[in-house]
């Protein structure tokens, strides 16, 4: 017998004699998919006969972690995630008997950088980013320690302001797109990537910020920041697009390569700076939570994910290939390995 039959008939067992423990979907994770996941819970208590999901944040990790702590009806659901899955956690899955995991891409979301609205513009580019607040930068060719105390040491064209960078913490599901996008991005066009390795010195170099309080790891959600932000005028703090669009009386959004980050900049690719965003399904609670195989088909219907669906309006950018998740969805088809 499949590992898969034994998960799902033990769970069946669990759930036949303990049915009134849980009779809602048990959701956690990502904060930026939170709001997304709680329009379509709210949606699909109001339009379906099973009682509304309970949906919680914590972060993408935590989501993950909890997804992989077992089978059965004390265990969650779904995983939000603003990243992607990865191999530690699935490992981490296998080793406690959760052996089947569906993948769902939802949808785009935006990683945009933004200050207090009445503050000065910026215009940044990756480099930029670097230089403000990596630990080490080249300066007439060398490799030094940081010296930068304004956006205008980086850079003459931005304004004179004191560097305060409020960034994701490496919890964030956030933290994974800024380090790839801006930071590495930023270090290689900058010429330090070049210098490290010149040096014999390993690319994870790269990777090192500053620990002087330039910069600020932010483990809580983009509430948090923004109330570091309201403390702090003179700082930039890292957003999700939709958060960012739903505050706009307080916060002022800069360019990242001249682009201005929106849901049409993000879905034809030209804003540098997006990512994908997934929720993770147990398979083996898949025809045994009332209600679960409902749930994702919803999540991904046209009517909830499509370019003209709720999410849209909160901000999420309509996947292209939206229809080939549904189908996925649709036939509860478990994620292959990570490529």
């Amino acid at each position: 017998m499949s590992k898969r039959i034994l998960a799902v008939s033990a769970l069946a067992i669990l759930a036949a004699g303990t049915a009134q423990a849980r009779d809602n979907i048990a959701i956690a994770g990502s904060s930026t998919v939170l709001p997304y996941a709680t329009i379509v819970a709210e949606a699909f208590g109001e339009n379906f006969d099973f009682p509304t999901p309970v949906v919680e944040g914590g972060g993408s990790g935590a989501g993950r972690k909890k997804l992989c702590e077992g089978v059965g009806e004390n265990t969650i659901d779904i995983a939000n995630s603003s990243s992607r899955i990865k191999q530690s956690d699935i490992d981490n899955c296998a080793s406690n008997g959760v052996s089947e995991i569906m993948e769902v891409r939802i949808g785009y979301d935006g990683i945009v950088f933004a200050s207090d609205v009445n503050g000065p513009e910026f215009a940044f580019t990756p480099a930029d980013w670097y230089n403000a607040i990596a630990a080490k930068v080249v300066v007439d060719g060398k490799l030094v320690d940081n010296p930068n105390k304004t956006w205008a040491d980086v850079n003459p064209e931005l304004p004179a302001q004191d560097i305060l960078a409020f960034v994701p913490g490496t919890k964030h599901g956030t933290r994974e797109v800024f380090d790839v996008k801006v930071i590495e991005a930023g270090c290689e066009e900058s010429g330090a990537l070049e210098a490290f390795m010149a040096a014999s010195m390993e690319e994870s170099e790269c990777m090192k910020l500053r620990t002087d309080g330039a910069s600020v790891d932010i483990d809580g959600d983009y509430t948090e920041t923004l109330s570091r932000l309201d403390a702090n005028k003179n700082a930039i703090g890292v957003f999700g697009l939709s958060f960012y669009e739903n505050n706009t009386d307080k916060l002022r959004v800069a360019t990242m390569n001249g682009v201005v980050p929106s849901t049409e900049s993000i879905a034809s690719g030209e804003y540098p700076v997006s990512r994908p965003l997934y929720f993770y399904v147990k398979t083996a609670h898949l025809g045994v939570i009332p209600g679960l195989q409902e749930y994702i088909d919803f999540f991904v219907s046209d009517d909830m994910a499509g370019p003209d669906g709720p999410l849209a309006d909160y901000g999420l950018v309509s996947d292209p290939e939206l229809a080939a998740t549904q189908a996925m969805v649709a036939a509860g088809t478990p994620m292959g390995p990570l490529n």
